[in-house]
């Protein structure tokens, strides 16, 4: 069964909670069973709870292939505690379930969590916060034809190049001398350039349900795109912020194996996994997910575009998004994942588990390392661990700097330079880059337009041939018979 879709917006891992329930209570079969010689109506096994939702979840995009059928038994047991199910004598509220032929049903009750509500006056200062935040760097003078519309994904080149005709005339006319930026002014270009592009690529109208512009810190975002190493990786000016020396060596050790240039390995066996649990137990202590607390609602969000036809913009997405992590955090998602993804792609590593395959395991044991709520989430860690999985085959794309970004902020800061501001709220912000959306229509649609343009290219064509003067008589003769076969 496929996933309806829950659109972007807060609380989305509730409403993904509905849907699973919803759709779970609505599609799972029920029968008759027998159990100690009574029978027992509108009733399924845990078993066959199992197998149903197993199913489900592997072929909902939000979860994906890659859910095991331990989560799957995990996710039960909170149905039960939940009171989405019960046992056939109405009992619940523990998580004693197994996969085994125990007898549950349906409550009378609907198992639909209600969703909190924000207070008006809250949303409201949220968004007058963001809009006087945004006319304090942004409103120049004489810029109003310089603002395109922003419609979606796709670099519209035709518009691109009669918006850099239109500024370079406009500078030309009204050209001022440079005033000086703050830089409190250049951290507030680079936040707002950051979040106008990330609203961009998720194509929400709005990013204050998603996010707070108050949790982006310009100074991350400037942090994480100029000290990199020449891989890509974070480099930290405070070294007391840092992975202990004995944890990277662990992990470069297991990343290396089994050549290892930054340890002599013992020769024990199972030394491996002793290496590995050693790494786990760094990760699993840490106080918080690499992706902190306060981004948990962003990237839940950003996991409803993680489906085939939606990849690049779920990479562009996440991108952006993992700019905005404390630096310390970035580069320890940056070695994680370069870890994680060469161990499981590694022929020659040991088994490190003897129940569970290299990739299931790094995927379970750091997905909530990653990615957790600091109040628990009934479907935490089936999320987390789709998100792993797709940092796992993209984290190469997705941790590296976007060179676009640094571009659209130079040249904003250049524009502010060249402007002149008389008071806060005159004229509009400095343009983006416009974007476009190819609009889908029907196969029917196509088809006529399909004729229509092939018509008018070869009528088009026929004109060209007719009034060509340079052309002979036996030649256009010629031409013209070509086209009518």
């Amino acid at each position: 069964m496929e996933s309806r879709g829950v659109p972007p917006g807060p609380y989305r891992a509730t409403k993904l909670w509905n849907e699973v329930t919803t759709s779970f209570r609505a599609g799972m079969p029920l029968r008759k069973h027998r159990q100690n010689f009574k029978k027992y109506g509108n009733c399924f096994t845990a078993g066959e709870a199992v197998d149903w939702l197993y199913d489900l979840l592997r072929n909902n995009s939000n979860f994906g292939p890659e859910v095991t059928r331990q989560q799957t038994i995990q996710l039960l047991r909170k149905f039960l505690k939940n009171h989405v199910i019960e046992d056939i004598k109405g009992r619940w509220g523990s998580e004693n379930v197994d996969d085994n032929n125990q007898l549950f049903r349906f409550p009378a009750t609907s198992p639909i969590k209600t969703l909190p509500r924000r207070h008006p006056e809250l949303r409201k200062n949220n968004i007058e916060n963001f809009s006087k935040d945004k006319d304090s760097i942004f409103k120049l003078r004489n810029l109003s034809r310089r603002t395109p519309k922003k419609h979606g994904l796709h670099l519209s080149q035709e518009n691109a190049e009669k918006i850099k005709h239109e500024i370079i005339k406009e500078d030309q006319e009204n050209a001022v001398d440079n005033r000086e930026l703050s830089q409190e002014d250049v951290e507030e270009v680079w936040r707002y350039v950051t979040l106008i592009y990330l609203q961009t690529i998720l194509g929400v109208p709005s990013l204050e349900e998603v996010i707070n512009p108050k949790q982006v810190i310009p100074q991350y975002i400037m942090y994480n795109m100029a000290n990199t190493s020449k891989h890509g990786v974070v480099i930290l000016q405070n070294k007391s912020d840092d992975l202990p020396h004995w944890v990277l060596s662990a992990m470069k050790c297991l990343a290396n194996w089994p050549r290892s240039n930054d340890m002599n390995n013992p020769t024990y066996i199972g030394f491996e996994r002793d290496v590995f649990r050693t790494i786990a137990d760094y990760f699993l202590d840490l106080p918080e997910p690499l992706l902190t607390f306060e981004y948990y609602e962003l990237f839940v969000n950003i996991l409803g575009l993680l489906q085939p036809h939606l990849e690049r913009v779920a990479i562009d997405a996440l991108q952006l998004c993992c700019l905005l992590l404390p630096p310390p955090n970035r580069r320890k998602l940056q070695l994680l994942m370069r870890m994680i993804s060469r161990i499981s792609q590694n022929v020659d590593m040991p088994k490190l588990h003897d129940a569970m395959g290299t990739r299931s395991l790094m995927i379970h044991t750091f997905s909530r390392c990653v990615l957790c709520c600091a109040e628990e989430v009934d479907l935490d860690e089936l999320l987390a661990a789709r998100l792993v999985s797709f940092l796992m085959d993209h984290h190469q794309e997705v941790l590296q700097v976007p060179s676009y970004l640094q571009t659209a902020v130079e040249k904003h800061l250049d524009y502010l330079k060249k402007g002149h501001i008389e008071n806060p709220g005159d004229g509009l912000f400095a343009p983006l880059p416009t974007y476009s959306y190819c609009k889908q229509i029907s196969a029917q649609e196509f088809d006529e337009q399909k004729v229509s343009t092939s018509q008018a290219a070869i009528a088009e064509l026929l004109e060209n041939i007719i009034k060509n003067k340079s052309l002979p008589l036996k030649e256009k003769r010629k031409k013209l018979k070509q086209v009518r076969e």
